[in-house]
């Protein structure tokens, strides 16, 4: 500690700390880095100190020389505990709860700009799977405590005897455990000292554009710095801060993902435009955070709409960078959950010369599964976040997209279905899904809205039909009130969206599953966007002259939930050329979180005004890099 302080260095990463013995009431047995760490400005990160000492103790004489204590999240929401070296869970409440790297780096910069002469300590638990259960810990350190007693090991022989004797009743499972805490201690203090570094190249001066001094005064170097560390510290702990929820108008849950794009890059002789099967091609690939939940909440986010994220991460390098990679986007973390058995998402696009996909590979299993999660983790974020709206993506197994709709429901919230894919676009509908809740259609129906493509809403329409659900009497019901004229209906889709469509089925397919979704907007690539929409009673349109050629139906004026069916193709927002496209991964995810953002506001723009801006964003993001292009912002205003 005092070498690293004297070399400048602010972040020590270690093993464990000493601490307070047990007896030390008596003994005075203290170890001496803490009374170091007292006075010495160094930051110390390890995974706490060993069970075997005084935790409760130790804590109180940190306190008592002024060491700042925290415990970092991990994953975890709420309090959690200060990890007892081999075993993540002491029993002992920590002090504080440190959300992530910057976070902490933030409350360095804090203390260093105070220049006080003690130092922090940052626990750090040992990861999941290498950590062992309390109960077993405590029973072999009761042991092995006994038998130093039983030989007479006191004093300095007291801690090698106990380490020895524990590692001799865990079948040498601590030795795993010491190997996997020091490498996640020493990666987590890189990632402070980054962050630490960071901080250190802002520019000065306050964040508010204030000026701190008087405009005539010579500022010192270090005054300036202090400045701007301690503006740094107040807004990373303000927007890190626990225990509060995050306001949000829109609560997302749905995958997190690190996104591999593959494209097809073949020398300018070649005259191939997509990757030759079952052999290597040339391709640039590209790397970034992906994963369609996380591209709705961004699209969300840019357009200035509070939004909270959930979704779930592995305890591994992707599920790493995923999370540093949705803090620099400026998402929350706070309701990302680890799951230490798991692997983090991950989604291979392979595309063509024209940024076309062909074939994708996506590992999603960790969205399966989740029902405790949901109950103990999300559902309680949710009911404290009241949203209007909540999206879901069909990641999730079909038992746990019911077990959102429900929560969403019960919430009062709205909800928006993203089908992701023609396989999974079938999970609303999956046969255990409708067993195990009954999917519900107006006026108790559970989705609101969803935005699939036409192959997604064939395979969606193809599920519900396999289901059984167009058999029901309450679907025939609604359909029946719906008013629709059997006489000349195919010259009347015709006519409201073209021959081809009304060929392939898809407006026929969309007037079916609305007594379960009442707005489906199925995207049609450059052919535009199909809007269906089962109308209310009284709703405008069903007297305007101007969208009398896109009513569909009129229902009884009498019925108490339906007025008719509203249908319109929408022409694309601009014909993008295949030069232009830099990639089609997130534009559908653009226009689903640019669609409810919008529907979210107090005074909601019309849906088709929504839609024409959303087309705007998804050209954005098709000519983009970026899963979700930054440039959607300046549509904040439309909105």
């Amino acid at each position: 500690m005092v070498l690293a302080h004297l070399a400048g260095i602010k972040v020590f990463a270690t093993g464990g700390l000493g601490g307070v013995h047990r007896g030390a009431e008596n003994s005075m047995d203290i170890s001496a880095d803490l009374t170091e760490l007292g006075r010495t400005p160094v930051a110390i990160i390890s995974s706490g100190c060993k069970s075997f000492l005084d935790i409760p103790r130790t804590l109180e004489y940190l306190e008592t020389k002024g060491v700042g204590v925290g415990t970092f999240a991990d994953g975890r929401e709420g309090k959690v505990d200060f990890p007892a070296f081999w075993t993540r869970d002491s029993g002992i409440a920590s002090p504080a709860v440190i959300e992530d790297e910057r976070t902490a780096a933030a409350i360095i910069a804090a203390q260093s700009s105070l220049s006080l002469s003690s130092g922090l300590l940052f626990a750090n638990p040992v990861p999941s799977r290498h950590s062992i259960p309390k109960t077993q810990m405590d029973t072999i350190m009761a042991r092995a405590i006994l038998d130093a007693e039983e030989s007479g090991s006191t004093g300095s022989d007291n801690t090698p005897f106990i380490l020895a004797r524990i590692r001799e009743l865990t079948g040498g499972q601590t030795i795993l455990a010491n190997r996997a805490l020091i490498e996640a201690n020493v990666i987590r203090g890189t990632r402070v000292a980054c962050e630490l570094s960071e901080l250190d190249k802002k520019p000065l001066g306050l964040a508010d554009g204030t000026q701190p001094y008087p405009a005539n005064r010579v500022v010192p170097a270090t005054e300036e710095v202090a400045t701007n560390r301690i503006t740094e510290t107040q807004a990373a702990l303000s927007k890190f801060s626990r225990g509060k929820e995050p306001e949000a108008d829109i609560f997302v849950a749905g995958s997190l993902a690190i996104d591999l794009s593959c494209d097809f890059n073949p020398k300018k002789e070649a005259s191939a435009t997509s990757p030759q099967p079952q052999t290597s091609n040339p391709a640039r690939i590209s790397q970034k955070i992906g994963g369609v939940g996380q591209n709705i909440a961004t699209a969300i986010r840019y357009v200035n709409t509070r939004v909270q994220f959930c979704s779930a991460i592995g305890n591994d390098s992707a599920g790493s960078m995923a999370r540093e990679m949705l803090a620099a986007k400026g998402l929350s973390a706070s309701a990302i959950v680890q799951k230490p058995s798991a692997r983090t998402a991950q989604y291979v696009a392979v595309n063509d010369a024209q940024k076309d996909l062909v074939i994708a590979m996506a590992d999603m299993s960790i969205m399966e599964n989740c029902n405790l999660e949901i109950e103990r983790v999300w559902k309680p974020q949710l009911d404290r976040c009241k949203p209007k709206w909540l999206v879901i993506d069909a990641n999730w197994d079909p038992c746990s997209l019911q077990q959102w709709i429900k929560n969403g429901k019960n919430t009062g919230a709205r909800v928006a279905f993203e089908p992701v894919s023609v396989a999974k676009s079938k999970r609303l509908f999956a046969s255990t899904a409708i067993d195990n809740s009954g999917l519900a259609v107006l006026p108790d129906h559970g989705v609101s809205l969803a935005t699939p493509n036409s192959l997604e809403l064939a395979s969606m329409h193809e599920a519900a039909r396999e289901a059984g659900v167009f058999e029901g009497d309450d679907w025939w019901r609604i359909i029946d009130a719906m008013g629709l004229s059997s006489s000349g209906s195919r010259d009347k889709l015709v006519a409201i969206t073209n021959s081809n469509l009304v060929d392939q089925g898809t407006p026929q397919q969309s007037i079916q599953l609305l007594p379960f979704i009442p707005t489906i907007l199925t995207k049609l690539g450059d052919k535009g966007v199909l809007m269906t929409q089962m109308l209310q009673p009284g709703d405008v349109r069903l007297s305007s002259p101007a969208h009398a050629k896109h009513i569909l139906s009129r229902a009884d004026p009498d019925h108490p939930t339906i007025g008719g069916v509203y249908m319109s193709l929408l022409p694309p927002a601009e014909m993008v050329p295949a030069t232009h496209v830099v990639s089609v991964n997130g534009v559908g995810d653009t226009f689903l979180g640019i669609i409810v953002a919008g529907l979210a506001k107090d005074r909601p723009r019309t849906l088709i005004d929504l839609i024409k801006i959303a087309q705007q964003g998804s050209v954005m993001t098709l000519k983009s890099k970026e899963a979700v292009s930054p440039e959607i912002r300046i549509l904040r205003d439309l909105l």
